[in-house]
């Protein structure tokens, strides 16, 4: 939430990559999917939620100043994720979701490390997905879900590098 109120805030989107926001909503509404074949209902719900945001997100970068060719990533990793569902079922999902949030956190990550401007990138968003990736994976661990378990733990490692990025940028912000 915090990223989609500085969007709409800012009318800008510097340093937003709009291939890990659209990158994400696919990913997301991939776990609604993995979460109802392994009736894991409170998943499936955060993971919607989270879904409908990133697509918000998607929409308002690509409004303020992003570009629909910076969309690389997501259209590739649409076609994956599909694949390994319908091919493989479950299990296929699993193992390919338990990838995506490296899949879709690295372009944010490149942009991070690339551009020196850094403004509308928001700083709550990644602390909160750091946050938030440590919480999956104590879940995980509880529910013996593998697939949530390595998922949880790439999304805490690179948010957390991207949140690095963003604080030792900081003097560019404005």
């Amino acid at each position: 939430m915090p990223q989609l109120v500085r969007l709409v805030r800012a009318k800008e989107a510097f340093g937003v990559s709009v291939d890990t926001a659209a990158t994400s909503a696919i990913c997301s509404f991939s776990w609604v999917i993995y979460g109802v074949l392994t009736e894991q209902f409170f998943f499936s719900l955060s993971s919607g939620l989270t879904g409908f945001i990133f697509t918000l997100i998607t929409l308002f970068a690509l409004r303020f100043g992003r570009h629909v060719k910076e969309l690389k990533v997501t259209p590739i990793w649409f076609v994956v994720l599909l694949l390994a569902g319908v091919i493989f079922g479950e299990n296929g999902l699993g193992l390919v979701l338990s990838i995506s949030v490296l899949i879709s956190n690295v372009p944010q990550l490149w942009l991070a490390y690339k551009e020196n401007n850094l403004a509308d990138l928001s700083l709550g968003t990644w602390l909160i997905s750091t946050i938030e990736g440590v919480i999956w994976l104590t879940y995980a661990f509880l529910q013996q879900d593998i697939a949530i378990i390595v998922s949880a733990f790439f999304q805490a490692t690179t948010s957390g590098m991207i949140v690095f990025l963003k604080l030792t940028r900081r003097h560019v912000m404005s």
